[in-house]
């Protein structure tokens, strides 16, 4: 248990970090005010927690100020996971504006409360620099403005900005985090999720496994439980405090081998093959462009949060495989 009992505000509590990290905090014996307007969130991710004395629940958004204005006033911590992820497909208008003004709107309340403020960020903000792996002072490349894919990166990317001049102009204290690939219980199961979420249920679906380009792109992807034990750690540690931390596995994998791989530890009778889709396919005629490797740089997490990533990839795919199996049962 905790020598030291804080009151935690989440936002995008109902989600499949924000679940996760709820369950950590309940259980190391912390006071956690959860905020999810359940737009992408579920309630059943956190329903095991909703009648726990030290957890309250506040459906709501991170744009309504006058919800936020009306929060409590004795947080010792923000951890800020709420967001609108990558627009493959559109939504860029979404993308933008949530993720700006929903930190700012959080930001104004930590500058108010004079709390800490840890925001979740994405490797995504790497973009396509050839300097692996990538080291949290390196460089940042964008790629072309007209590629609806980087709307998420430069939001996330805005937002850092925002939270460090935040911290500079205010005094209180700022945590970025910028998290590769996490999988695990409670994922969301579209693209959203990851490919991994995709892969399995196209195996127990018994459907082609749709891979964009010619699958040799790589990525490193990190169990739930170790990318909240880096957001914990984050969270409690006060040397954390004005830095910007990889949350991340060194697993290097290609998106091709990852099928395969679920393939394999499904122990499924699956029919399931690979289909290559070409990238100017998945964009309807937009150009698209991928990143061809990702991976992170984790000494500076191991030196200060004083964290590494425990569970291998086979090990954590194959409890997520019989999660994302089970949900899929009681769906039937």
């Amino acid at each position: 248990m905790i020598t030291e009992r804080k009151k935690i505000l989440v936002t995008g509590v109902a989600g499949f970090l924000g679940s996760n990290y709820l369950t950590k905090c309940l259980k190391e014996g912390h006071e956690v005010v959860g905020l999810d307007n359940l737009s992408m969130g579920m309630l059943e991710n956190i329903q095991d927690n909703l009648n726990n004395k030290n957890f309250t629940f506040v459906k709501g958004d991170v744009l309504d100020t006058n919800l936020i204005n009306n929060l409590d006033d004795d947080f010792d911590v923000i951890v800020h996971l709420a967001a609108f992820k990558i627009p493959r497909y559109g939504n860029a208008v979404d993308t933008l504006k949530i993720n700006s003004k929903g930190s700012e709107n959080m930001l104004e309340l930590a500058k108010k409360l004079k709390c800490k403020f840890v925001l979740a960020s994405t490797s995504d903000v790497y973009g396509m620099s050839p300097d692996i792996p990538f080291k949290e002072d390196g460089n940042c490349l964008i790629g072309d403005s007209k590629v609806p894919r980087w709307a998420y990166a430069v939001s996330k990317l805005f937002d850092e900005h925002l939270a460090l001049a935040y911290m500079e102009d205010y005094d209180f204290p700022v945590v970025i985090l910028r998290f590769f690939g996490s999988y695990g219980p409670n994922q969301n199961l579209s693209w959203w999720g990851g490919p991994q979420s995709v892969f399995i249920d196209c195996i127990l679906n018994n459907k082609e496994i749709p891979i964009h380009g010619d699958g040799l792109q790589t990525r490193t992807f990190t169990f739930v439980e170790d990318t909240v034990a880096g957001i914990y750690a984050a969270t409690m540690k006060p040397e954390a405090n004005g830095e910007i931390f990889n949350i991340g596995a060194n697993e290097e994998i290609t998106i091709l081998e990852l099928a395969n791989m679920l393939k394999r530890i499904s122990d499924e009778p699956t029919t399931s093959e690979v289909k290559l889709i070409p990238y100017n396919e998945i964009s309807a005629g937009r150009k698209y462009q991928d990143v061809m490797r990702r991976v992170p740089d984790n000494t500076k997490a191991e030196r200060i949060l004083g964290i590494k990533a425990q569970t291998s990839l086979e090990e954590g795919l194959r409890i997520t495989f019989n999660w994302q199996k089970s949900v899929s049962l009681q769906k039937v």
